[in-house]
């Protein structure tokens, strides 16, 4: 049976939240109250149900493409033209339990883009640990972290948690690349940074400089870095035009993966609380079914316009169950 999201009226009249949302996510799915029936201008605030009633009126049904939980949030991708992405937050504030469902439309607003360089990644001073064998390591001056060295299994730069490496991040200038694709060595790296739950290789320069090469042909790089990413597509490579960004987006990336770490085990504690709500009531057959098992069946009805009664009535009659 395809995977629907539906969206009902709460037949609590006390409630404050006068919707009801079911995600199909886990073998019965998860209910929540919330205050819209989609956030269109801003967030919207859910609030945990504790179960789906048996009678209650459905407002919509769409397909579902995706609906996946990452960490402490849920993934939602609806089968539709418009309004068809959106994600559902878990948090705490001040001691209680707060859901928000939004769109990246209503998170830009929430968040607008601002420049703040000096910002810790993720809200947190990351401790990075530095391979021993990487030769002018980069210090992290700029950022809001100390540096620890030590052998790492694969990555120049990494974070840990609970006593295992959760992100690392190979470094590169694209002389180096360039000799790494062509010796072979390529595939080798990205199969031991594949063994990490999230890593990168980042580039010290700009993607165009691939097509400035004078000592080999441009072409043989940029088909090699496209299989490479066809074949090991959990470990990006990225290029960041300088030594200086690219140390800030691997702050970035390794503070990020870190958060994402957290949350998941957060997100973990919490769905296992979320209670299974009750069977969705089976949707009502539209005019043209009605009408196509009226004439199939002997019944004489117009080509357009309502049914009679009794034509509804033979059809749920003749209905299974």
């Amino acid at each position: 049976m395809a995977m629907e999201f539906v969206i009902a009226r709460n037949p609590d009249a006390s409630s404050s939240l006068p919707y009801l949302v079911r995600l199909p996510l886990g073998q019965s799915g998860i209910a929540l109250k919330v205050r819209e029936t989609w956030p269109r201008t801003a967030k919207v605030y859910c609030h945990r149900a504790d179960h789906w009633p048996d009678d209650i009126e459905v407002i919509e049904r769409v397909p579902v493409r995706s609906c996946e939980k990452r960490g402490a949030a849920i993934d939602l991708v609806l089968d539709r033209g418009r309004e068809q992405r959106s994600q559902f937050v878990f948090a705490m504030a001040r001691g209680r339990e707060v859901i928000f469902w939004q769109s990246a439309r209503t998170a830009k607003q929430a968040r607008p883009a601002v420049s703040l360089p000096s910002a810790r990644a993720a809200g947190r001073v990351l401790e990075v640990l530095v391979d021993s064998h990487e030769r002018y390591a980069w210090r992290f001056e700029q950022q809001q972290a100390t540096t620890v060295r030590r052998g790492l299994p694969a990555g120049d730069y990494a974070v840990a948690a609970d006593g295992a490496i959760i992100a690392a991040v190979e470094r590169k200038s694209l002389a180096d690349l360039v000799s790494t694709l062509t010796t072979g060595k390529l595939r080798y790296l990205l199969a031991d940074l594949a063994t990490v739950p999230r890593a990168a290789v980042v580039v010290e320069d700009r993607w165009s400089s691939v097509f400035k090469l004078d000592r080999v042909r441009p072409a043989v790089v940029a088909e090699g870095l496209a299989e490479a990413q066809v074949r090991f597509p959990s470990v990006p490579i990225v290029f960041c035009e300088t030594r200086r960004l690219a140390q800030e987006w691997t702050y970035r990336y390794l503070g990020a993966a870190l958060a994402h770490h957290f949350d998941s085990r957060l997100g973990d504690e919490r769905a296992a609380e979320l209670p299974e709500p009750g069977a969705v009531p089976p949707r009502e057959p539209t005019v043209a079914e009605v009408r196509a098992w009226a004439r199939a069946n002997g019944y004489d009805v117009p080509d357009r316009g309502r049914l009679r009664p009794e034509i509804h009535a033979a059809f749920h009659a003749a209905a299974p169950g």
